[in-house]
């Protein structure tokens, strides 16, 4: 009977996850929580605000390598929740296939509760708050990317670099940020021409 019980209910969350309710629930949550983060760590008694920056920056970058490392060797991987979930994303990029709202935030609260352990207090929010503003910022962007059609060049640019890893799903998998691509060997590069395929037939 239990058994049966969290197979119904992984179902139920299961289902919930491609709601556009939850997807902006977990927007919604994962959002108060960073901002709620950033301000104790704001507001609690700090060393410096430069150190406060290049904490919050820090924070910043490890959530573009999660961000990477889920996106390529998780939602990319063996068969799971988690890459069944995104193979419906490829094949309906509009949907609004997401995490169960209350999931982000748990983990988060997680790793604030290491981070408080081996931390001061302040910087322990501050850090885990940035790896939440992080999270929000790839939610965001991931649903303006496939919902806005972009006329500023630099945007466009932005935006190509995740459409083309629709179609080449090996490649780009950073969406916020390239900088794991470049780092890690996996940025989109078109194919150049040969020699022989520009030479024009006699």
């Amino acid at each position: 009977m239990p058994r049966r019980l969290a197979s119904a209910l992984l179902r139920r969350i299961i289902r919930l996850s491609s709601t556009r309710a939850n997807y902006w629930l977990e927007t919604a949550v994962t959002g108060s929580l960073s901002i709620g983060l950033l301000l104790a760590g704001i507001r609690a008694p700090h060393e410096s605000w430069v150190a406060a920056f290049f904490i919050v920056l820090a924070g910043l970058i490890v959530f573009s390598f999660i961000e990477y490392v889920f996106h390529r060797w998780i939602f990319h991987g063996p068969d799971s929740m988690f890459q069944r979930g995104h193979a419906a994303h490829h094949r309906d990029p509009r949907g609004y296939d997401a995490l169960p709202f209350f999931l982000p935030a748990t983990l988060l609260l997680g790793l604030l509760a290491v981070f408080w352990s081996i931390l001061p207090g302040w910087s322990a929010c501050l850090l885990s708050g940035a790896i939440a503003c992080g999270y929000v910022a790839y939610g965001l962007s991931h649903f303006t990317i496939h919902a806005v059609r972009f006329r500023q060049p630099w945007l466009l640019r932005w935006a190509a670099r995740h459409h083309i890893h629709h179609h080449h799903p090996d490649r780009n998998f950073g969406v916020t940020t390239a900088l794991w691509d470049h780092v890690l060997g996996t940025c989109y590069r078109p194919r150049r021409a040969s020699r022989k395929d520009n030479v024009a037939s006699p």
